[in-house]
């Protein structure tokens, strides 16, 4: 088991390889479940049924993501071309908003223009790119968690159901024979493999909407939705864990392919999504994820850099987080697999107290 002082080294460099919209998001959900778990979707986030009111001075993952959101248009940040990676940062303007109204309206704004501009699949998925119907599995970790926390903040108990709904819509283009879903596909860009990050991605960010609908006001009118979530997570943790071949011990960055690199980006975020689901619906997701989810763990922190330096905490090999075809493992710190090795260590912790202390294997 790696210190907390390393895992700390692990977010800091995060943070300082960050630059896009899904890359901050991805670092504020790193800082908020790890510095303040009570806060986060998977522990406390609706006292009293409310989004809380916070001193935002007080929490890493909202002064750390403030200066990335911008007030004054339809969308939170440029996502340069993107309509869902800008929802990466709608959570953190939530909360930012309940002590600071253009926050508050500038999120609202961003979800109106989600759910009534963008672009649509024909079986109603919202787009993942702004100018024409593109189906994105990163999609599902931007916008669904986003708009199932907006319905919480607007007592909107159709738009909190819409957000299971989209995961599903996902689903029902992106699945392969498999289990697991292949990454994009639309008119101007395809990738028709098994893209283990995008598989992650998906995974957790249905995992954070089935957090977000059991620890709500709404967690006894939305079962159906909790019921479909849970069988949809599963079914790519099943196909994931069957393809889990490579000698490395981590996944391959295209699960199916024998010729790629295992790398630590899609494996962690995938580990963190069974030890997360473990504990919310442990009656599905038992023993055996949690303690696949550990192995992959140990072996992912084998490959932290812990040695004194600039390079400390920098996580390898990891995927070209800007091209996924690359197969020259990316050895300077993916903004995105950093964050995805801190939600790993984040969901190990609560899932230890859950049980004890005790490790799964």
């Amino acid at each position: 088991m790696v210190s907390t002082e390393l895992i700390n080294a692990v977010l800091q460099q995060a943070i300082r390889v960050a630059t896009h919209s899904w890359e901050y998001g991805t670092v504020a959900e790193a800082l908020l479940e790890w510095n303040d778990p009570q806060l986060s979707i998977w522990n406390n986030p609706f006292p009293h049924g409310k989004v809380p009111t916070l001193n935002v001075a007080n929490v890493s993952a909202l002064t750390y993501i403030k200066p990335h959101i911008r007030t004054d248009n339809i969308t939170l940040v440029d996502g340069d071309g993107a309509a869902g990676d800008p929802a990466a940062e709608g959570i953190p303007a939530l909360l930012i908003g309940k002590t600071d109204t253009a926050y508050w309206d500038a999120a609202l704004r961003q979800e109106e223009h989600l759910v009534n501009d963008v672009p649509r699949w024909s079986n109603g998925a919202i787009s993942h790119r702004e100018n024409v119907a593109e189906l994105w599995a990163d999609f599902v970790y931007m916008v669904p968690p986003f708009l199932a926390y907006t319905g919480v903040a607007t007592s909107n108990l159709t738009l909190l159901k819409e957000a299971a709904i989209q995961a599903k819509l996902y689903r029902d283009v992106l699945i392969q024979p498999s289990g697991v879903w292949m990454h994009i596909t639309g008119p101007e860009v395809q990738d028709y493999e098994l893209w283990s990050t995008g598989n992650g991605w998906a995974a957790a960010g249905m995992a954070r909407v089935l957090a977000t609908l059991k620890k709500s006001p709404y967690a006894n009118k939305t079962k159906t939705e909790q019921a479909s979530l849970t069988g949809l997570i599963k079914e790519i943790l099943d196909g994931v864990i069957k393809l889990d071949t490579d000698e490395s011990g981590l996944l391959r960055n295209y699960l199916n392919q024998t010729s790629w690199f295992g790398e630590i980006s899609g494996t962690s975020v995938l580990a963190a999504t069974a030890l997360r689901v473990a504990v919310l619906e442990p009656e599905t997701f038992g023993k055996d994820y949690a303690d696949w989810a550990i192995k992959k763990m140990d072996v992912v922190d084998g490959h932290i850099n812990a040695e004194e330096g600039d390079n400390k905490g920098i996580v390898t090999p990891a995927v070209n987080p800007l091209d996924w075809h690359d197969e020259t493992p990316y050895t300077t710190g993916s903004p995105e697999g950093q964050s995805f090795v801190v939600l790993l260590h984040a969901a190990y912790r609560d899932w230890q107290k859950k049980h004890g202390g005790k490790r799964g294997d």
